[in-house]
């Protein structure tokens, strides 16, 4: 019975299951079956920030003595903590344009980690958040906050400014003064700048299917500060970023999986919306990264889902007609423990029993308390570069068709799996015969047929994905043969398309010329 009870809680997460669907080991997690994270950030001691006000003036004089009481230094930041208590006030400061971060930026990493949460804070409620905000910012009123210091941070631009003033040494000498000398650039051998540095370099992971070549991760987003002062930037498609803020001192690095394209892959229990790989410190002038199968788990799998991301919303917008992209604010999670995926939408209003979800995420039913998933990938099993990323793309072609079929269809497709879960004796998808099939039927035509086009993009071949299952995703393989490719056939998949009878006449209406080429497709695999 436990056992049944396992299943029956992982269906009502799965619809539109993927790959191998509900295995053997799907359900809570014993031991570890779920962490996914190397552990959390460890704090040493308070170190003293050289950008505060008071510091960055002490500089000023220690260096310009006659220029002292004529130069006064107004904060230009607030270095600032707030403390949401749900995902709108959250959301509410990410949309004012709040970089956050989970751990305070003027303490001693000793060890560093990929999440950290107060220990002051319950669990499952959202950590302090820190920032850096101009002191113009507007604070929102409801939401909680605390101002740590008061700062001068330097404007980007030349360093010797018309006053005479090198501003870059006095950041040098209030990182001297404040205790903090062995963070400056000079402190030792540099690799890619004198003292100051822009950052810039390079993020790349190897795919071995592709012959071991190093290809950029592209458009995801690379940060890094020292004490206050942040600086932020996308790479581009070959994986290269470029910073518009200079450093005297060794900036802390981090990977922030929150993609150019508009998706974030995000918590593996971090309650913030994308997840961040920390590289620790890195040379002022910029840090490359080549990730490869053997390094950490989690960020190896991250960066195959960003690409597979990054890949799919670029294919839906090369050429007329447009397949619709997923929900700007789409948001995936991964889990390592589990072996399937879904795209359950429920940050898009989609209704699935919370309980019965909560029960399934095991110690991760936390997050449901303030955030909610729209696409889970199940990792367990799925080693490899193109395992895990013709994964992410069916899951994000089934966001596509979402986004097409809207809201009361994606309900009845994932009721019909839970429903038919059962009915069926476990068996996912059902067997094709139960009430509503034709929603699951549609669904998975498509994600299967795009998972297959992808895959063949990529790695050339004719591999096929989902041929066995009774909805016959080769009847698009088969269209796409004669002429009729992806573009065409989504534009037929909307909310009236709930079976493949409907289906079939919706393809013929949109295009007769291919009429004799669509029914033979269907008469084939009837």
């Amino acid at each position: 019975m436990k056992r049944m009870i396992e299943l029956l809680l992982t269906a009502a997460l799965a619809a539109s299951c993927v790959g191998q669907g509900l295995s053997p080991g799907v359900g809570p997690a014993s031991d570890g079956g779920l962490r996914t994270e190397p552990g959390m950030i460890v704090l040493g001691d308070r170190l003293e920030d050289p950008y505060t006000v008071e510091n960055m003036s002490r500089a000023l004089a220690a260096l310009y003595p006659t220029k002292a009481d004529r130069v006064v230094l107004p904060a230009t930041h607030l270095y600032v903590r707030f403390l949401p208590a749900d995902e709108l006030q959250y959301t509410t400061l990410e949309r004012l344009g709040v970089e956050m971060l989970d751990h305070p930026v003027d303490y001693e990493i000793v060890r560093e980690g990929d999440w950290y949460h107060d220990p002051g804070i319950e669990p499952g409620q959202i950590t302090w958040q820190y920032a850096v905000v101009g002191t113009d910012f507007a604070f929102p009123r409801g939401i909680r906050c605390e101002v740590i210091d008061k700062c001068y941070i330097p404007a980007p631009g030349p360093s010797t400014k018309a006053d005479g003033i090198d501003w870059a040494e006095v950041e040098r000498e209030a990182y001297r003064r404040s205790g903090n000398a062995a963070m400056l650039s000079d402190g030792g051998p540099l690799t890619k700048s004198e003292e100051t540095g822009t950052p810039e370099g390079r993020i790349t992971i190897v795919d071995p299917a592709l012959g071991g070549t190093p290809e950029g991760v592209r458009g995801v987003r690379v940060s890094c500060h020292s004490f206050v002062k942040f600086a932020h930037a996308y790479t581009d498609a070959e994986g290269y970023y470029r910073m518009e803020t200079s450093y005297a001192s060794q900036p802390r690095y981090r990977l922030v999986f929150k993609n150019a394209s508009g998706f974030a892959i995000g918590f593996n229990l971090i309650l913030t919306p994308s997840s961040y790989s920390g590289l620790g410190k890195g040379e002022a002038a910029g840090m490359d990264l080549e990730v490869t199968p053997d390094s950490d788990r989690r960020l190896y799998s991250r960066c195959v889902v960003n690409n597979a991301g990054y890949d799919y919303y670029k294919g839906c917008l090369a050429e007329e007609p447009l397949i619709k992209t997923p929900p700007g604010n789409l948001r995936v999670w991964l889990f390592q423990g589990l072996s399937s995926g879904c795209s359950v939408m429920m940050q898009q209003g989609i209704l699935v029993d919370r309980s019965k979800l909560g029960e399934w995420l095991g110690e991760f039913s936390v997050l449901l308390k303030v955030f909610l998933p729209d696409v889970t990938l199940g990792l367990n099993g799925w080693d490899s570069y193109a395992d895990i990323y013709t994964m992410a793309i069916h899951e994000f072609a089934h966001t596509s068709h979402f986004m097409l079929a809207g809201r009361d269809y994606w309900e009845n497709y994932v009721h019909f799996i839970l429903r038919s879960f059962v009915s069926s004796g476990f068996v996912t998808y059902g067997v094709g015969t139960e009430e509503d099939h034709g929603y699951c039927e549609v669904g998975e035509m498509w994600a299967y047929y795009c998972e297959s086009v992808f895959h063949r993009k990529r790695y050339g071949g004719e591999a096929s994905f989902g041929m066995g299952y009774w909805f016959h995703p080769q009847i698009f393989l088969q269209l796409e043969d004669r002429g009729l490719n992806a573009r065409r056939i989504f534009q037929v998949l909307g909310a009236d398309v709930t079976d493949r009878t409907v289906l079939q006449k919706k393809l013929v209406s949109f295009y007769p010329e291919y009429k004799s080429a669509i029914n033979q497709a269907f008469m084939r695999y009837n």
